[in-house]
């Protein structure tokens, strides 16, 4: 394996992490570890969000950078006699990609190995053979005789469980492959985010935070938002390239390595647009490549950011990022750079005037 420098192992930690949405302490703890050298505070909201503060002008705006520190897996349901394990699904799953994965229960005891199952092609009418298997059919094996010695092994229902895919450097180094970039980007984003602005003046306060619970209805960035009563949301996100065999550019034109995406709307936000010309200008004087694009489906926590008190100026940046919400997806690591330099020269600009400014722009 390359050597790691000093982003790529921040990376892998954040990425490695098993922390499904409503169990999130693992990827917490390391994004905790990596902000707080950057940051004058460290807060949590009573869900578990964590809530990092930077302090340049004590009377300055506030401004809100989220990742979510959650991401999609499954929980223990049912142990039946053979000790194979029922489960349901944490997150939006698509069920053609479940299928032969391997997963880590998370016990008290620690992590049990196992694959998801389901009856063999095999033995099934050839109709069937042509449907995707349903949750409700499929099973976890541990590898175990029967259920008590499951149970012995530490394995109860409403255990969490999640995927394994070790993070991977590709063969060409910026391409990066790792389970849940979907949201550790964002949690690494904002950690390099407090990273670049040590030392630096600005005109603000600055919130880097790691949501909680994105995957199951944006519930951390609901509570967190409504600790910091934030002045100007930004959620950083996952998004969908449109360059990978049978993508039409109708339904989706990013690539990856041409810049973060800047989102103009999603199904949770109509994204302020004082606050997208401001930030569209800011890439534009700085030479910052970025992709403007839009999101029928899903949403990201500017979608409850952006409703929080009586309202936040709120967007998205998201990196395009392949095969999100499966056990491996890929990015680019110039997306994820220009990203942090995109957020850097936005704060340092957000001043109370012009955060007047973009607020009434709309």
């Amino acid at each position: 394996m390359t050597e790691l420098d000093q982003t790529l192992q921040m990376l892998k930690d954040l990425t490695d992490a098993k922390g499904v949405s409503g169990n999130e302490r693992e990827p917490r703890e390391i994004m905790k570890k990596y902000i707080e050298p950057y940051a004058d505070d460290i807060q949590y909201d009573n869900l578990g969000s964590l809530i990092a503060v930077k302090k340049g002008s004590a009377n300055g705006p506030k401004i809100m950078v989220a990742g979510h520190l959650d991401e999609i897996g499954f929980m223990v349901t049912q142990i039946d006699d053979n000790g194979f394990l029922r489960f349901q699904t944490v997150g939006g799953w698509w069920e053609q990609v479940m299928l032969a994965q391997r997963v880590t229960v998370m016990t008290k005891e620690g992590g049990v190995p196992g694959v998801i199952g389901s009856k063999p092609p095999h033995i099934l009418p050839a109709e069937a053979r042509k449907k995707p298997v349903k949750v409700k059919d499929m099973f976890i094996d541990i590898g175990v005789a029967n259920k008590e010695e499951a149970l012995k092994f530490g394995v109860r229902p409403g255990d969490f469980v999640v995927p394994v895919c070790d993070f991977t450097i590709m063969k060409n180094p910026k391409y990066l492959m790792a389970k849940a970039w979907d949201n550790r980007i964002g949690c690494a984003i904002a950690i390099d985010v407090l990273k670049q602005l040590k030392g630096v003046d600005h005109p603000n306060i600055v919130y880097g935070v790691g949501t909680v619970q994105e995957e199951v209805g944006l519930r951390g960035a609901t509570t967190s938002a409504h600790k910091i009563q934030p002045d100007i949301g930004i959620a950083v996100d996952t998004g969908i390239p449109g360059d990978t065999p049978g993508i039409s550019e109708k339904e989706a034109i990013a690539k990856i390595g041409e810049g973060p995406q800047i989102i103009m709307y999603d199904a949770s936000i109509v994204t302020h647009k004082g606050l997208r010309d401001y930030v569209v200008e800011t890439a534009d004087k700085h030479n910052i490549p970025y992709q403007l694009d839009t999101t029928a489906g899903g949403g990201t926590d500017a979608g409850k950011i952006h409703l929080t008190a009586n309202g936040v100026p709120s967007l998205s940046i998201t990196i395009a990022t392949r095969y999100i919400h499966s056990h491996a997806s890929i990015i680019h690591r110039d997306d994820y750079e220009n990203a942090v330099k995109i957020l850097v020269e936005i704060i340092k600009g957000l001043d109370e005037e012009k955060v007047k400014e973009i607020t009434f722009e709309s």
